[in-house]
């Protein structure tokens, strides 16, 4: 049975976010990811964590500043000590939440340009081999242009082929089906081709990024092909429920309560 983590980010919304954590645990779900923790001291995050008795599936490293429209900057050759910079704010939050894995992300910037694909393979690569000694894997997301236009990694055959060549065991693929089927569609035979490589996977609607209960794909088989693949790492909700939060969970509700 698949593991699934409320995204706090997007869910739970009703509340502040640090009440987030208890508002899922009520809900039924065992673990939690969000996008950035920063704006809380990282001993309070962990608090809530652990008072709730919640597992931590995966936040995301400093993305720059979101507000102005940076989503990252592995991928820009300028920001090289902004990169270096964000793991060690980060480490103090894996530390406080005990998270095994943390997303990386490239930035705008374009894979036609050779010194942007240089700067992301080497900010990948630092990254990586930073929190290989803590635990953690580091995992890398491929996003559609439709919602981040410009977006440096949007193929996931690109991150399969990185990941690949560089050959760090705690380098992994972050399967957003939502993406994938923006970018590719055949999302069944790509899980099948890429799951010896995969460390997260994270779930929404397509194509309206709503709860996972219709739409274009059919969720419950794909849970169960997860299952069928050996799946055994954390699903991510990252949707933007219809209403409130509390009122969308009927697709999860057989789910609720799988333990970690």
């Amino acid at each position: 049975m698949p593991r699934f983590a409320a995204n706090l980010s997007m869910m739970f919304t009703e509340v502040p976010f640090l009440d987030r954590f208890e508002a899922a645990a009520q809900a039924g779900f065992t673990a939690v990811e969000f996008l950035f923790p920063y704006e809380h001291p990282a001993e309070q995050v962990g608090e809530r964590l652990h008072r709730n008795g919640l597992t931590q599936a995966l936040f995301n490293l400093p993305p720059g500043n979101w507000a102005a429209g940076e989503k990252g900057f592995a991928a820009r050759p300028d920001r090289f000590g902004d990169l270096q910079q964000s793991l060690y704010t980060a480490l103090p939050y894996a530390k406080a939440t005990g998270v095994k894995r943390l997303h990386l992300m490239a930035g705008i910037a374009s894979r036609n340009d050779r010194t942007a694909v240089e700067a992301f393979y080497k900010s990948v690569a630092w990254a990586a081999e930073f929190f290989g000694p803590h635990g953690i894997d580091v995992v890398l997301e491929p996003i559609n242009p439709r919602n981040v236009p410009g977006y440096f990694l949007n193929d996931f055959g690109f991150a399969r082929d990185l990941i690949a060549e560089l050959k760090i065991p705690n380098l992994k693929l972050q399967f957003d089906i939502y993406h994938c089927q923006i970018i590719h569609g055949d999302v069944t035979m790509r899980l099948r081709e890429m799951m010896p490589i995969i460390g997260h996977v994270q779930i929404a609607s397509i194509p309206s990024r709503n709860e996972p209960d219709g739409e274009e794909l059919n969720y419950p088989f794909l849970f169960d092909e997860l299952d069928r693949l050996g799946y055994s790492g954390f699903v991510g909700c990252e949707y933007n429920p219809r209403g409130r939060t509390s009122d969308g969970l009927g697709w999860f509700r057989p789910y609720a309560g799988a333990k970690p």
